[in-house]
Parts: structure tokens; C-alpha cells; sequence
């Protein structure tokens, strides 16, 4: 059985897809690009500022899952330029400190909206 994810602390979906879909106790959660949800626009800022809100989105959909960062078992970080992998990292390091979940880190040629980056993570209960 499936279970559609929403809130409205994060941004709404900008195409045919759910922000989150639970299945089986394992939460799939769509990219994330940084929209600020109050705005519905990308927030201002460079990748460290991007990625802050992208870190923010994805909090938002665990929280409203019942979950949080701790029950982040994968993430897939997708960049428009592979150059601010340094600052990325940074930013997204503060928010898994522990058992960090797999990751990977792909270069893109373009993210909607014109994003620096965009981020899928899949949490289990």
C-alpha cells in the first residue's frame, strides 16, 4: 500500500509527481530543488544558500512523514556545475553527522528552474 506525502512546508510539486510517497515503510521523496515555499520562487544565493534550502525541503516532507534526517538511508545530489561540489558538501554535511546515508553526486547539464542543485533521498521507518 502507498501513502502520498504533502505539506505545505515545502514546495509544491512543479509537475505530474507527489513531493513523497511512502510504500512498505520506506519513504521515497522527489528532488528537491530550492523553492522557498512561502515564495514559490528559488531563493536567492548561491550552492551553499541552494543547498541550505534544499536541506530544508527535504526536512519539511520527513517531518511531515513522522520521520527526520536520522531515517535517511540514500541520497542522489544532482549538480549543474560539478565545481560546487566543495560548497554542497559543506552545507549538506551539517545535517548528517552520523551514519550518514549512501550518497551519490552526479554533474547535470541543466535543473529546473535553472537550480545549482537538486536532491532525492529515500528514508526508511
Amino acid at each position: 500500500m502507498k501513502k502520498i506525502i504533502n505539506t505545505d512546508k515545502a514546495p509544491k510539486a512543479i509537475g505530474p509527481y507527489s513531493q513523497a510517497v511512502e510504500a512498505n515503510g520506506i519513504l521515497f521523496i522527489s528532488g528537491q530543488v530550492p523553492i522557498d515555499p512561502a515564495t514559490g520562487k528559488l531563493v536567492e544565493g548561491g550552492i551553499k544558500e541552494q543547498t541550505e534550502q534544499v536541506m530544508k525541503n527535504i526536512g519539511a516532507i520527513l517531518e511531515a512523514s513522522g520521520l527526520n534526517y536520522s531515517n535517511v538511508v540514500k541520497s542522489t545530489c544532482l549538480l549543474s556545475d560539478m565545481d560546487n561540489f566543495a560548497a554542497m558538501n559543506e552545507v549538506y554535511g551539517r545535517y548528517y553527522t552520523t551514519d550518514m546515508p549512501a550518497r551519490a553526486a552526479y554533474g547535470v547539464v541543466k535543473l529546473p528552474l535553472g537550480a545549482l542543485i537538486e536532491i532525492e533521498t529515500i528514508a526508511i521507518r
